[in-house]
């Protein structure tokens, strides 16, 4: 088992692809796919487990399926139409990423319908264990892997860029859901991983669950924050807040940058602001 550092945008500890018994996890945008390649030897991966479709997770898919044309792909029957025809999914990146989409992403390709394998949740693929996990994205899932007592969580465990002990919950639009975010965090500490698989970056070893209690913890904080902010107001605050919390444990200037393109932050008021009026909408019916 191991993470492979796609090296997005020519910048470490961005992007993590997971590698458990040939099976690739989360193999990132098609823009660094050549990178991930040559971690494999080009050699194909007994399939590829998606936790959710968005865009740092997802978007090489395609062209690995189109390079081994037998490949299997595991994604929640939420995700699964937007892998066989991308055009609502690149139609939403492009709103937020305009003209910097391909730059950021690469070539975007469908998935053949017979290539796609649908999750609901509950079901053992390729010895691990799947759980529906909303709450980031509607179509969410982990994986737990018994053997090496891992949990590959996607964006439900938040990131943390080592070397800082930083946790930063990205919260795009348009799915962000705050309660059932935690109940996802229950459905993971469930479990009992000794480790957590996190995309941006690396594994969480030590103290599993005083982790996803520190998640929860900064999903209500930065909610109730987006709650009181416009978005220019909390865009500058969240930076500075993230710039204050890294030189306080000393860490320089690398990895703040790792750290904001991992999670920009003009995209987070976005999903927490959508969350709130959602969540007003829902009280008020």
């Amino acid at each position: 088992m191991r993470v492979i550092d796609v090296m997005h945008l020519g910048r470490p500890h961005v992007i993590g692809c997971w590698e458990v018994d040939g099976v690739l996890v989360d193999p990132g945008p098609e823009s660094s796919l050549e990178t991930v390649l040559e971690a494999i030897g080009g050699e194909r991966p007994r399939a590829v487990l998606l936790t959710h479709i968005h865009l740092d997770h997802a978007a090489a898919t395609g062209a690995l399926v189109r390079r081994w044309p037998e490949l299997e792909v595991y994604v929640h029957e939420r995700g699964a139409p937007h892998l066989v025809d991308p055009s609502k999914l690149l139609a939403s990146a492009e709103r937020l990423y305009g003209d910097k989409l391909n730059y950021l992403w690469g070539e975007i390709l469908p998935v053949p319908e017979e290539n796609v394998r649908s999750l609901q949740g509950g079901e053992t693929v390729l010895g691990m264990e799947v759980a529906y996990t909303p709450g980031h994205a509607s179509h969410h899932v982990c994986y737990f892997h018994p053997e090496s007592g891992t949990a590959f969580v996607g964006d439900v465990a938040a990131c943390r860029i080592p070397p800082s002990s930083l946790i930063v919950p990205p919260t795009p639009p348009p799915d962000i859901d705050i309660e059932v975010w935690e109940e996802s965090l229950d459905t993971v500490a469930a479990w009992s991983p000794r480790r957590l698989a996190l995309t941006h970056f690396g594994a969480i070893e030590e103290d599993v669950p005083g982790h996803i209690e520190k998640v929860r913890e900064k999903l209500r904080e930065e909610a109730e924050l987006a709650r009181q902010m416009e978005k220019t107001e909390y865009d500058a605050d969240n930076e500075a807040r993230i710039r204050r919390a890294l030189a306080a444990e000393g860490i320089g200037e690398e990895t703040v940058d790792e750290l904001l393109q991992a999670v920009p932050t003009a995209y987070q008021w976005s999903g927490l602001d959508r969350y709130w009026r959602k969540k007003a909408e829902r009280e008020a019916a």
